[in-house]
Parts: structure tokens; sequence; C-alpha cells
């Protein structure tokens, strides 16, 4: 029997006696006076004199997180998750059921404590305790502390362990609702409706991505999780809601990374009669103004870089940062018209090592050239603007150059954050790029759009001038929280299934 076993087995053991003293294993409830960060917030900063003048009398509960024993004294070190408290645990303060309860508990029960506060000699706030409650039994042994790669993906696979014995996670993840809150309030505070447009839908669209596939047994009916709610969204713009927001899950069925996970949130946001300068400004107000409110500052640190969130953010367009970035490394020239015409980008793709589809136009070797090149440069908050029409099938083309859509994505700590359109209302241009889209897919592209009937029926009782933006929301906390991966900010990411038999 290994020394793990032999834990479970005593764990077990003492279940089964505290069973045979007659209390209840498994109450059904507990009534607290206080939580454990009430009292620490409240009488944290009283003296000793204070307290004893006071005579707190409380009812708390936790978790337990460290025995200690010092001859008839004894301690419990008590945490609630957001906070810890000491219980001092005395035979002759017990009645004899609750001290035989005290004898038989494990580090990670949990357990409720009445009593009153007090100092001891070393100064720390603790509960002299006058009953114990036992609440539940903890029957495996709780990891102590984390070191190496194994245990960061078990605290990925058994975030439950993760957020027990790691406060900086919990503290991750209290900053996530809060950045989502004050995402909520800037949007509602501006007048933007907030909606729900479904997750199962007969078409995938809003955006270039491999979707996941269901079947809906009583229509007989192919289903697809979103991959994008847009082209809801705009449909509700149709229908004269001139400012609606979703906070919505996403799903794509494509790789993982330290940047993508299959399952994530975007709040995706339409403006009618705005365009992509417009949601620029906003956007800029947007991720200040959450900064400031959710994590008290608008200057992170991401990665051991200060990051200033606070407007003006700097501008690029997408062919010159792809066009310097090419010269650059090649220590050469190179023209922008390299990058609008398909056998020079395929060339100078080449040049750079930058493997191409066969199906790939100018504009999509473009984009693929930025993203190889630039991308990981851009830390400091950057608005990149004016992708070609080629992977924007959604997009307004800008009046003077149809190769180029009025487009931006927002790059912070080097990956993009937020993307944005002037959208495209001309039903007919759509239905172009529609089918343009599905002779991408018919040469094997298999992100391409499909047709939407439905949508191009909507655009044709008429779309007013409408700018849209989906903003990441696990990125946006990554940055805020400086979380090196999406998988620090997602309660459960998706993991690969281990083999059977290995370590859990």
């Amino acid at each position: 029997m290994t020394a793990y076993d032999e834990q479970v087995a005593q764990r077990r053991a003492n279940l089964e006696e505290l069973g045979k003293l007659g209390i209840e294993i498994y109450p059904r409830r507990f009534e607290r006076r206080h939580t454990i960060a009430g009292l620490v917030d409240a009488y944290g900063a009283r003296s000793h004199d204070e307290l004893e003048a006071a005579r707190v009398e409380t009812i708390t509960a936790g978790r337990i997180l460290g025995i200690r024993a010092f001859g008839k004294a004894n301690f419990l070190v008590l945490s609630d998750g957001a906070a810890r408290i000491q219980a001092y645990i005395r035979q002759d303060s017990l009645d004899e059921l609750g001290f035989r309860v005290f004898k038989l508990l494990d580090f990670g029960d949990w357990v409720g404590i009445e009593g009153r506060l007090f100092r001891t000699k070393t100064g720390e706030l603790t509960i002299w305790a006058s009953r114990l409650h036992f609440l539940a039994k903890c029957l495996l042994p709780l990891p102590e502390k984390w070191h190496g790669l194994a245990d960061v993906e078990t605290r990925y696979r058994q975030r439950y362990l993760d957020l027990i014995v790691n406060p900086d996670s919990r503290r991750v993840f209290e900053a996530r609702s809060r950045i989502v809150g004050a995402i909520r309030a800037f949007m509602t505070a501006r007048g933007y409706l907030e909606v729900e447009t479904p997750m199962m839908q007969p078409i995938a669209g809003g955006a270039l991505a491999r979707p996941f596939t269901t079947h809906h047994n009583t229509l007989d009916m192919p289903l697809y999780l979103r991959i994008a709610p847009e082209l809801y969204l705009k449909r509700l713009t149709v229908g004269g809601l001139e400012k609606v927001f979703e906070i919505n899950r996403n799903f794509r069925n494509e790789g993982i990374s330290t940047q993508h996970n299959p399952e994530f949130t975007m709040m995706e946001f339409y403006e009618a009669y705005a365009d992509y300068h417009r949601l620029m400004a906003l956007t800029e107000e947007l991720i200040a103004e959450v900064a400031r409110s959710a994590v008290g500052t608008d200057r992170v640190t991401f990665g051991g870089r200060e990051i200033g969130l606070a407007p003006p953010f700097a501008r690029l367009s997408l062919r010159e940062a792809a066009r310097a970035a090419a010269s650059a490394r090649l220590g050469r020239e190179v023209p922008e018209r390299a990058l609008r015409d398909r056998a020079a980008a395929s060339v100078l793709a080449r040049d750079l090592a930058i493997e191409v589809g066969q199906a790939d136009g100018a504009g999509r070797i473009a984009a693929a050239i930025f993203e190889a090149l630039c991308e990981d440069a851009l830390v400091q908050p950057t608005f990149v603007y004016d992708f070609p029409t080629e992977v924007s099938p959604l997009s307004k083309q800008k009046p003077d150059d149809p190769d180029t859509v009025e487009r931006f994505e927002l790059y912070i700590g080097g990956f993009e954050v937020a993307n944005a359109f002037s959208e495209l209302n001309d039903p007919v241009e759509q239905r172009r790029r529609f089918e343009a889209q599905l002779s991408s897919r018919a040469r094997g592209d298999l992100e391409a759009h499909a047709m939407d009937e439905d949508y191009l029926r909507a655009l044709e009782y008429g779309l007013p001038p409408t700018g849209g933006e989906g903003v990441g929301i696990d990125r946006l906390v990554m940055v805020l929280t400086d979380s090196p991966s999406i998988r620090d900010v997602i309660l459960f990411p998706l993991m690969r299934r281990r083999e059977q038999g290995s370590a859990p």
C-alpha cells in the first residue's frame, strides 16, 4: 500500500468513527452568523484589548487548511476561500463530543465553529472555540504545493483542487467576474440592449471557422454550435434594435493553444449609424474603463511588460505593417503591390518561409504574412485596420479600394483582443461574397463561410449603416490578470483525454 493509499484509508476510517459518535456526517445545512472573510474585514484591525472588551461571539464555517497541536493547545486554520482565520481548540472549552470530533478531523475537512474572537500572544486573530460542528469529510489528501508542468495540468483538470490550495487562482476568477460585470455596465450605460441569440444554428455563420456539428432527432436536421452570433445580432438591427450586445459562448472546432480554447466567451455588439472609426473610439473607452473598474488601474503588467490601456491607442494598416515587417526580415524594400497580386504575394510568402494554401488569394496571403511577422510585437494596445476583402466576407469595402474593407482588430499583449467592421449592408454584394466563399470551400477551405439565404433576405429589408464588434473576454482577462494561458482564465478548459490507468 502506498503512502497515498494509507492516507485515504485513514480518512475513511476517521469518517466511520465519526459516524459511530452518532453525529450526522453529511448534515443538510449550517447557519453561519459571519463568513470568515467578513470576520477578518470587520475585526482584523482590532487590538487584543478591543476584542476583549467587545466580546464578539461568532458562528462561522470553512475548510481546514491547517491542524497544529501544542500540548493542550490545538489550532485549526479555516478558510472560506476568500480569507483564513485560526480556531483555538481546548479540551476543557469544548464538550466531550466536540473534542472527540476534533480528534477525527483531517486536513481538508469542513467544520463549523462557534466561539468568541481574541488575539493570541503572537497577535493572530483567533476564534476561541466553544462548539465544533462536523460538516463534511475530505476523503482524498489535498496537495499542499504545486510544482512543475504536471501539477499545472492537474490545476486545469481538477480546478476544484486549484481553487482550494491556490489563492491566486481564485483572485483571477473573481477578477474575471468583475471584468464581465464592468463590460455589461459600460454597454448598458450607453444605451445598448442586452439580448440572447441561438447557440444551435442551422448554418454556422458570422466568422471564418470550422464548427462543431450535432443533430436534432425530432426535426431530423443537422445543427451547428455557433461560431459567432453576428448574423443574428444584425438581424435584430434590421428589426430596429439600434444598439444591441450579447455576452456569448462561441464554439470553434480548431486547435488548442495558450490563446485558443474550442469554447470561449466574447462580447459582441452592433450599433446602427456607426462605422469602424466610431467603434475604435468606443473600444478605447471600454478597455480603459473596464480595467480601472475591475482591477483598479489602466496600467497593467502582462508577461513582465507594462502595458498602458489609456487612450489613444496606436494605429497600423494591415498591409503597411506586413510590408514593413517583410522588408525588415528580407533586408530589401517590399512594395505594397506585392501584397495585392496573388503571384507576387505567393513568392513573397515563399521567401519568408510562410506556408500558404492553394486556394489562398493575395489578401489571405497578406493576412498570413501579417500574422506571422507582426502580431507578437504588438504588445501595447494597437488597432490594425483596413483588412483584405478576401478574409472579411461580412465587412463593407472602402469606397476607393474594393480589395480592402473597413475592419480593425485590436491587439494587446501580442494577440488579438477585438475584431470590428463597418458592416456590409448591400445584399447584392453580400451574396457575391458568400458565393466567393463557396468557391473557396469547393477548393478545400474548410473555414469558408456558408451561404445564408435568410440573412440575405434580412438585408433586403434594409440594414442601416452599422458598426459591429466582438471583444474576446478570455483574452482580455488574460491581459488584466497577467495570466500567460487562456486555460488560466477559463474555469474548466477542454483537456486531452487521459489514457486509462493514468494518474488523475
